[in-house]
């Protein structure tokens, strides 16, 4: 295992800023706990948004901030948000914070396995101005545990068919994601309210304001799944609790979340959506896909948890 060597996220306490942007805001009195690094002078053209729970994530965060110091594109700061988990309003409030022109954000334990992604994503937005949103490649990463690299491969949208060129897609994630921050302003930023679908909702927004949302060839990076059996059940667990949350208090924001490049259908009649999950199952069991099909089944006991014994998320 590597071991990190940029110096650690020093927090400070202060108020959540305004977000006066945000379309769909869940104000919250307490402290936002908030780290800052890089420019600050003339204002940096990227900034990272980086929301984490425990500020560790173990370990990962601290190899992502050498992945950063370590990317070819040098004209950055990083604006991190500890604790908070309403992801929307973490990014939100970063973005307040942030000076950049150009806004990326990272999960605390992405991987950027391309000293040049990030300079992929600013070539690919800076080169078309109706990009709103580009997104990188997803991949495996070297050394990925045996469990988490299966579930990338079994699981569709664990990881990313490979572009070869600037491609309109809806695998553009929030682990390694471009916005520009006029764009990203303009719709309303992050959507607070909900626990799950922030990327189909981010992307729809954007595309309906007239902006592309791509994929950028050669902005590499990884995104594991949890590396044991238990962990990997309990997020797709959560998943499906959080989805039937999605579904019984915000079913304007269910979207379709395709596994391939492409224009698609955003809205399906629930029936399908419903009949799509033992089809799914089947499909799993059919082609000799075990993870996927546990996975599904971790997520469908989420959903009917949530709808027997209702939380507030």
């Amino acid at each position: 295992m590597t071991v990190a060597t940029a110096p650690p996220l020093a927090w400070e306490h202060r108020t959540y800023p305004a977000r006066p942007f945000v379309r769909h805001r869940a104000d919250t009195d307490a402290p936002l706990r908030v780290a800052r690094v890089g420019r600050r002078d003339a204002g940096p053209l990227v900034s990272f948004l980086l929301p984490t729970l425990d500020g560790d994530r173990d370990g990962r965060l601290a190899r992502l901030l050498d992945d950063l110091h370590a990317q070819t594109w040098t004209d950055w700061e990083l604006v991190a948000v500890l604790g908070d988990r309403r992801q929307g309003r973490a990014i939100n409030a970063a973005a307040a914070l942030a000076g950049g022109r150009l806004l990326v954000t990272l999960d605390d334990d992405t991987a950027l396995v391309e000293p040049r992604a990030v300079e992929r994503l600013v070539e690919a937005v800076e080169a078309d101005a109706t990009i709103g949103l580009a997104g990188g490649v997803n991949v495996v990463p070297p050394g990925a545990p045996w469990l988490a690299a299966r579930a990338m491969r079994e699981i569709p949208r664990r990881s990313t068919p490979p572009v070869a060129g600037v491609t309109d897609s809806d695998l553009a994630e929030h682990p390694l994601l471009l916005a520009r921050r006029d764009v990203f302003e303009a719709v309303g930023g992050e959507n607070e309210l909900i626990p799950r679908g922030l990327d189909p909702y981010l992307r729809e927004a954007v595309r309906a304001a007239g902006y592309r949302v791509v994929i950028a060839p050669g902005a590499f990076y990884g995104h594991l799944p949890p590396t044991t059996a238990g962990g990997l059940l309990r997020q797709f667990f959560r998943n499906g609790r959080a989805a039937a949350f999605v579904a019984r208090c915000h079913p304007e924001w269910l979207i379709e979340t395709p596994s391939r490049h492409g224009p698609f259908r955003a809205r399906r009649p629930w029936p399908l959506r419903a009949l799509r999950v033992p089809a799914r199952m089947a499909l799993a069991a059919a082609t000799g896909r075990p993870v996927w099909l546990a996975c599904q089944m971790a997520y469908v006991a989420g959903w009917l948890c949530e709808r027997v014994v209702p939380g507030d998320h």
